[in-house]
């Protein structure tokens, strides 16, 4: 019974966890917008999740393995689809194949300014 108190709290964090984190997942797939996103933060939970896998694989297998799998799932899915769906600073337009809602309207004619002060 010692041994099913820690199992059994690993498995209800595991699942609460991975509850409280695909709302994110869900909102960024149907919205594509991760401009709210940190690039930098994105890179580094992605890099810190491969390092703590030499760590977590080393352990009996588990609900850590379980929670950990789905974080470097979800981490490494977030900074493909910010990859590819985020403006490129360097580019200065999308790096993916997903146009912008101002370029799919169609540009608005000028009106021919009259001179007469706005009559």
């Amino acid at each position: 019974m010692d041994g099913m108190i820690p199992l059994l709290a690993g498995a209800v964090s595991t699942v609460i966890f991975a509850g409280g984190t695909l709302p994110m997942l869900v909102k960024a797939a149907r919205t594509k917008d991760l401009s709210s996103y940190s690039l930098g933060n994105i890179v580094l939970s992605n890099l810190g999740n491969v390092i703590q896998s030499i760590y977590v694989f080393h352990l009996p297998a588990g609900p850590m393995w379980v929670l950990h799998t789905f974080y470097l799932l979800s981490t490494a899915l977030m900074l493909f689809w910010y990859l590819r769906y985020t403006p490129s600073p360097v580019l200065g337009r999308r790096s993916g194949l997903v146009r912008s809602p101002a370029a799919a309207r169609p540009a608005r004619a000028e009106r021919p300014r009259s001179g007469l002060g706005g009559c």
